[in-house]
């Protein structure tokens, strides 16, 4: 009895965030123009369940999009640092030591650049795998509560 009555909670908690989209959206179309890469979804013709798991699968998506980009940042940032690297190697042979200087603030300033990219890196990624958990708690509680049903049914 435990176990159904926080799956219920859960599924009226998921019920409300469905309804508030829902709501909050113009003929029943989930969509958000001022985002790139957000696809409208119409949700008016599907069950809670099936919305629930779109809005879900968009928010994947969109977490995927965004950690590629970020992965893309990080590397460009490593090049970076690895051209100045060079520069600053060829400095040292030559002997200029203000150029050496310039090259080692330069390569500082970007490191620090790299630590923020890498933690922004992390947290998108914590994000993404958030939203896979929350996917799949979902879907195993749907099955649970079908599974339930079937077996009352008997």
């Amino acid at each position: 009895m435990k176990r159904s009555g926080k799956f219920f909670a859960s599924t009226v908690v998921a019920a409300v965030a469905a309804v508030s989209i829902v709501s909050s959206a113009s003929a029943s179309t989930v969509s958000v123009s001022n985002i790139s890469g957000v696809t409208p979804i119409n949700i008016s013709s599907m069950d809670i369940e099936t919305a629930l798991m779109m809005v879900q699968s968009e928010r994947a998506k969109l977490l995927d999009a965004q950690l590629q980009t970020q992965i893309q940042e990080v590397q460009n940032r490593n090049q970076q640092i690895a051209e100045l690297n060079s520069q600053l190697q060829v400095a040292q042979q030559n002997g200029d030591e203000a150029a050496v200087q310039k090259l080692k603030g330069q390569i500082d300033a970007a490191s620090n650049s790299q630590q923020m990219d890498m933690l922004r890196l992390q947290s998108m990624s914590n994000k993404r795998n958030e939203a896979f958990d929350v996917m799949t708690n979902f879907v195993k509680k749907m099955q649970d509560s079908r599974s339930s049903i079937i077996g009352n049914m008997r």
